[in-house]
């Protein structure tokens, strides 16, 4: 079986953070990278909810912002800051027309432009999680780190991104995978529980 830590990266993927990873920012998070290219990479944390409701601060999007409806911490990068990232129906029949207020990374998922109407975008998604911050590396850094062993490379799934329990996604990204991935899952947060 092929090393999920060499795999090559895409735009859509999700880092997962092994046990190995200890910084408190990324420990056992779920990353979907959103740009990828020579000069580094880009993504947000999917699992990371706070207590802050999106009505607070952008309250034009507390009715299409999913459930749970509150800001996710991104990253640790530009928290004062917020990212949308949503999924888009096809516009019309013709399926490189993008919604306003659309950006398409893959598949059906893209950024929001926030500044763009409700009313405008609202019809075109079927979902939006809204991140304050995201997480960035600079050229050669994420796959550094990916080949010292803090992260395992898998493909995504749409409920990775929209699921409403986002705290138990780091478990089941894991436990779906082949092989050691899935007993992967089962270890504790805190190694001396064992």
């Amino acid at each position: 079986m092929p090393d999920p830590r060499a795999a090559r990266l895409r735009v859509g993927d999700l880092l997962v953070a092994t046990p190995a990873l200890l910084d408190p920012n990324f420990a056992r998070t779920v990353v979907l990278i959103l740009d990828l290219d020579e000069n580094g990479a880009l993504g947000v944390v999917l699992n990371r909810p706070s207590d802050v409701p999106v009505r607070e601060i952008l309250p034009d999007w507390t009715d299409v912002s999913g459930n749970p409806d509150v800001l996710f911490q991104g990253g640790p990068v530009s928290t004062d800051s917020a990212l949308a990232v949503g999924a888009s129906m096809t516009h019309g029949n013709d399926p490189n027309v993008e919604p306003v207020g659309f950006r398409r990374l893959y598949d059906d998922v893209g950024i929001i432009d926030l500044d763009t109407p409700t009313e405008i975008v609202l019809p075109a998604l079927t979902g939006l999680r809204i991140f304050a911050g995201y997480a960035g590396w600079g050229e050669d850094q994420l796959e550094e780190e990916i080949a010292e062993g803090s992260w395992f490379v898998v493909p995504s799934t749409a409920p990775d991104l929209f699921g409403t329990d986002p705290l138990g996604l780091w478990r089941r990204v894991l436990r779906r995978q082949p092989g050691e991935l899935a007993w992967v899952s089962t270890q504790p947060a805190d190694p001396t529980m064992n």
